[in-house]
This record gives structure tokens, C-alpha cells and sequence, in this order.
């Protein structure tokens, strides 16, 4: 009886890629607005800034956070 064996399926090879360190700082940037955006409740921005307070409680809003 005569058996055949299958080829070997090789994994795809992936390049290593370069990513510029611009690219991880515009990543830390984002990751800084979503916090702000999101856990904001008036204690990183101080009672001047009521108009700012409450455009980051519409962006919770908006990106469905419950903030209430």
C-alpha cells in the first residue's frame, strides 16, 4: 500500500516592520485624549473651565460612557 504524504504547509512569512517613533507618540497623544475624554469628572480640570468640563461630558456622551 502506497501512502503520500502531504506538503508541508509553511507559515506566512511576515516582514518586520518599522514603525517611526512619531507614530507611537501620536498613539500615547490618543491614549491621553481618551482618558481625558472618558474619566474626566472635574478633577483634572479645574472650576475655570466649566466650558471645557462640559465638552468633554458630550464626548462621553457621544462615545456611549456612562457618566451619571
Amino acid at each position: 500500500m502506497e501512502t503520500h504524504a502531504l506538503p508541508a504547509l509553511a507559515a506566512p512569512a511576515f516582514e518586520e516592520i518599522d514603525i517611526p517613533v512619531w507614530a507611537w507618540a501620536l498613539v500615547a497623544v490618543a491614549a491621553l485624549v481618551s482618558y481625558f475624554v472618558m474619566l474626566e469628572n472635574g478633577a483634572v480640570l479645574s472650576g475655570a473651565a466649566e466650558t471645557l468640563h462640559e465638552f468633554f461630558h458630550d464626548g462621553r456622551h457621544f462615545v456611549g460612557v456612562p457618566c451619571h
